[in-house]
């Protein structure tokens, strides 16, 4: 196994090893599909750390075809969460949006390490994680404006993405509330004995919340598969982590539970804690991720993210730590692809950002009387009246 190169900056991923062919037989992503498949193993930016247990190994198995995927992927959320932060402030997304720029590699290397039948749950910052469950464009930009073909009918907007087809659970908007949902869901997959686990995410903001301690207890007193992950962008909403919580240490807080602290930013090293994480799931009961990550963007856009830190310090994590640009450091210095055609990526994700947004705002509003649609049980002559009280208006099937 040759090492094939050290990249400059102890911040990035750090080295590639190559099983078994040499430097010479790197090629573009346009190569061959057997030649894209073949295994590289790349070590992650810094070591696990871990709480009760042993951390998995720093080296990550990948191929050339994921390693770009990567790529393209996180390019996908991060243009279309700029594209949401315009449509915000043209008013024609309304309510609570919050961002996730900058957390990109928690979904994507989350997603690598798992499949669509193991459940995901989780905050308001929701939709990168619909994009990684397979959710469209479109159905993203439709839910955020309200539009029918939305995917929850337009009716749940920023906060309440949901894709039940491959065991999406949605986005809360309650802090917190989302874990133990997660713990219910990963009790029905023991439950039905199915080799499948649910990683419910929440962020620092709600690792002080008393159901968090109370699910965890639940969990491992019946050996639940739930994998509790924190993603933690060191800001509930406005306050530093250390001013609220005595222990910061969010991979320690389950005591008796196993926890792993992970660089968030590090695509390959989420993916390695996540297979590690659910390998340990099936096999033992919970465990707890802490994802050490950070947002570009404020809390939600009501918030200008930069009162209660500096802009250096945003611009310091971009030019040191941004998970997109860390994979494009790797692509290029192996030669995996060129700076030209990763331009043209980023170019073909901006157009079908752009494509995206211009259809779903040409989608209708959802039907008025989709506003008691899965709420009443059909068959029970509920009634919906005037403002009198006096004039029936229509009667619900």
């Amino acid at each position: 196994m040759a090492v094939l190169a050290r990249s400059s900056s102890p911040s990035s991923l750090s080295k590639l090893l190559l099983r078994p062919h040499s430097f010479s037989s790197l090629r573009s992503f346009s190569s061959s599909a057997a030649d894209d498949q073949r295994v590289l193993t790349i070590e992650t930016s810094v070591p696990f750390t871990g709480h009760r247990i042993e951390p998995p190994s720093r080296a990550v198995d990948t191929t050339p075809a994921e390693i770009l995927s990567f790529f393209r992927d996180m390019a996908l959320m991060r243009r279309m969460e700029i594209a949401a932060d315009s449509l915000y402030k043209a008013k024609l997304i309304r309510g609570f949006c919050h961002l996730y720029d900058g957390q990109e590699a928690v979904a994507v290397g989350m997603e690598a390490a798992i499949t669509k039948r193991d459940g995901i749950i989780t905050s308001y910052r929701d939709h990168c994680t619909f994009l990684g469950r397979g959710g469209t464009l479109l159905e993203a930009f439709a839910e955020l404006m309200g539009r029918r073909d939305g995917c929850a009918k337009g009716k749940g907007g920023s906060m309440h993405f949901y894709r039940k087809e491959a065991s999406y659970y949605g986005g809360h908007g309650i802090v917190g509330a989302q874990i133990p949902l997660g713990c219910g869901v990963a009790f029905a997959q023991k439950y039905s004995k199915d080799g499948s686990v649910t990683f419910a995410l929440y962020g620092d903001g709600a690792a002080n919340q008393g159901q968090l301690f109370e699910a965890l207890n639940m969990a491992a007193l019946l050996d639940l598969p739930a994998i509790l992950v924190c993603e933690n962008n060191h800001y509930g909403m406005g306050t530093a982590e250390w001013r609220a919580a005595k222990s910061p240490a969010y991979y320690k807080r389950g005591d008796y539970v196993p926890g792993l602290k992970v660089d968030g930013m590090d695509v390959l090293a989420v993916k390695q804690a996540c297979i590690f994480a659910k390998e340990y799931a099936l096999a033992n009961g919970p465990i707890i991720l802490e994802m050490d990550t950070y947002r570009y963007h404020g809390h939600s856009m009501s918030d200008p993210g930069s009162t209660y830190r500096t802009r250096d310090e945003i611009s310091g994590v971009r030019q040191e730590r941004d998970p997109i640009e860390r994979v494009r450091k790797l692509i290029l210095s192996h030669e995996l692809a060129s700076a030209s055609e990763l331009k043209d990526i980023e170019k073909e994700v901006r157009k079908e950002v752009d494509d995206a947004v211009a259809q779903a705002k040409e989608c209708p509003m959802p039907d008025p009387s989709e506003l008691f649609s899965n709420v009443y049980v059909k068959g029970f002559g509920a009634e919906t009246f005037g403002p009198d009280r006096k004039e029936v208006r229509s009667v619900l099937p």
